[in-house]
């Protein structure tokens, strides 16, 4: 007398390979687009840092120009350093001598690999005197530029920006 089992209920082994080959599948396809929205998010935060910093210095040439920053022969009217930023300036115009600060703090470039590096130090520097498709630092802060050597979605490399 042969007894017959009621079906088992289960996964067969071709369920479990094809389940796990279509997660597979998928997985794969998402990871492109992960790195994709990892890359916007850092190009967007370059974006505003650039902007934010450029603010800065073209506000402090702006004060320059009112008066309110210290004149000597051969100043420009940019900052010496991007620490000026936010150390700030004495006011001339003040009589108690208030300090003009044109940034909080000195935002890091997104794209910088060593996180020990001091903020202000992630930037490379153009100065008044050196010339746009050549960019160094000099005895002023003209401009600032992306020190990686990576390309934006855009096409454009960060150094461009």
């Amino acid at each position: 007398m042969s007894e017959k089992r009621p079906a088992e209920r289960g996964f067969t082994l071709v369920e479990m390979v094809m389940t796990v080959a279509i997660v597979g599948i998928l997985a794969s396809a998402a990871m492109p687009l992960a790195s994709l929205v990892s890359q916007r998010n850092k190009e967007q935060e370059l974006r505003q840092s650039l902007m934010q910093i450029r603010q800065a210095i073209d506000e402090h040439r702006r004060q320059f120009d009112s008066g309110k920053i210290a004149k000597s022969i051969g100043d420009t009217g940019f900052p010496k350093s991007l620490k000026d930023l936010t150390e700030g300036v004495v006011d001339q115009t003040s009589t108690d001598k208030k300090r003009i600060l044109f940034l909080r703090r000195i935002p890091r470039d997104p794209f910088h690999k060593d996180p020990s590096v001091k903020p202000e130090n992630t930037w490379g520097l153009r100065s008044y005197d050196s010339p746009p498709d050549d960019p160094s630092p000099g005895k002023d802060v003209f401009d600032i530029y992306s020190l990686d050597r990576g390309v934006g979605l855009n096409g454009i490399p960060y150094s461009k920006w």
